[in-house]
């Protein structure tokens, strides 16, 4: 769980981690083994020529040639010497020093076999030794060229440095390779919206241009079926009204006025339920998007509404901008409002932004619907009340329709039960 939080979430920061953790582990590795070997044997050369030389020099002080030795000591061994008299190196407390190059030269010191004593605390300024000679004391500065090799650090620097170029390189070809996917996520979920999305340019590796491929055959397959849902209604539709209005004509002709009354309001119901299909159709015809601020939209809509016989409050508990087809979300709202008037008498509608995008909620206070019947009211044509809903002229379109037009915009509508006793409907969109 702890790995997973982690983790990036995005493709390419999970790509960089995949090149980057074997790159730092080498580099982890590398640096250890190095250090370990190369630059523990470096170490161990550098102290025993500088001991070596040392040793040269305490030679020539017990032969008393104390000024060739200051001499040969700066000339060629790059060490200053002076000579403490009578002097103790037990009274000289240097700083404890760790690691390699004090391991290795406290090493090769002892081979003089005489007291000693060092400091490389500050190593920028030279290596401090200090040796018993009998009763005086030997105190010598090692210029730091001596006893440390700045290429072996280059070295690593060097590592370090390459591999941070590799990462910068790895991450600008990766980024590259990963762009058609963040294209084909904005367009699939653009076309997911009911928006007209462009079609998706193959390019990338072999298996990004497959997906896309597939993507577009995808797309232009849902877009014919939708076109031909569309004809296949308007022609129905159209079909229809011709006998129709034969069947008025003979129907005006006819004497038997009981019959006449029980056959127009067949009719009737019969020409509603087409004019609903050609709502429908018309929902489907291609509409331009715009840009929809959702508030205004709304109290539109409020305002063709009679405020005498039904009450209707709008809550706007934030300003929504989105984008959408304004015909079309204008029927879906107008059929959730106009239910809501047949219903009931009291209308509450409130708009708020959330995690999704944003809501809109619709509470009135009428009979409701039953829990069980929730999916089915979305059913094309289907009634709870057939007897009630042909006396007021309605088809069972409504609520399929509007569900159909806010599924293509990318949301989802649901009901659930009002806190007036009604129904609530609740409408959310994307952003």
């Amino acid at each position: 769980m702890i790995f997973k939080k982690i983790l990036p979430v995005s493709l390419l920061g999970r790509s960089i981690i995949i090149i980057f953790v074997p790159i730092f582990l080498l580099v982890i590795i590398t640096s250890i083994i190095f250090y370990q070997t190369s630059w523990n044997i470096i170490s161990k050369r550098l102290t025993e020529s500088v001991v070596a030389d040392i040793n040269v020099i305490v030679k020539l002080i017990k032969k008393e040639l104390e000024t060739e030795a200051i001499e040969i000591a700066e000339k060629d061994f790059k060490m200053k010497i002076n000579i403490q008299k009578n002097s103790v190196v037990d009274n000289i407390i240097f700083i404890d020093q760790r690691g390699i190059l004090s391991k290795r030269l406290k090493q090769a010191l002892i081979n003089i076999n005489k007291p000693f004593t060092y400091d490389l605390s500050n190593i920028d300024k030279g290596v401090k030794i200090v040796i018993q000679l009998d009763k005086d004391l030997l105190l010598i500065n090692v210029d730091k060229d001596r006893l440390y090799s700045e290429t072996a650090f280059v070295f690593l620097l060097w590592m370090i440095f390459a591999s941070i170029i590799l990462l910068i390189v790895s991450y600008l070809l990766m980024n590259k390779q990963i762009r058609p996917l963040k294209r084909l996520s904005i367009i699939a979920e653009t076309f997911g919206r009911g928006l007209d999305a462009p079609e998706l340019q193959s390019a990338g590796a072999s298996e990004i241009r497959q997906t896309a491929n597939a993507f577009n055959q995808m797309r232009t397959r849902i877009k014919r079926f939708l076109k031909q849902r569309t004809d296949m209604l308007a022609g129905v539709s159209h079909d229809l009204r011709t006998p129709l209005t034969r069947m008025k004509l003979q129907l005006s002709l006819l004497k038997d006025k009981k019959a006449k009354e029980e056959l127009e309001l067949d009719i009737n119901e019969m020409t509603a339920m087409l004019d609903s299909y050609v709502s429908f159709v018309r929902s489907e015809a291609p509409e331009p998007i715009e840009n929809i601020n959702l508030n205004k939209f709304l109290k539109e809509i409020i305002n063709n509404i009679n405020k005498e016989k039904f009450k209707i409050y709008l809550h706007e508990k934030n300003v929504v901008q989105t984008s959408g087809r304004p015909l079309q979300l204008k029927r879906a709202f107008q059929n959730i409002i106009d239910n809501s008037i047949r219903y009931s008498n009291k209308l509450e509608i409130e708009i708020c932004i959330n995690n999704e995008g944003c809501s809109i909620l619709f509470e009135d206070n009428g009979t409701g619907i039953p829990s069980k019947n929730y999916e089915d009211v979305f059913k094309p044509f289907f009634t709870l009340d057939p007897s009630r809903n042909k006396l007021k002229g309605e088809s069972g379109l409504g609520l399929a329709i509007t569900r159909d037009i806010i599924r293509s915009h990318g949301g989802e509508i649901k009901l659930g039960d009002s806190k007036f006793g009604g129904l609530k409907s609740i409408l959310q969109l994307p952003i």
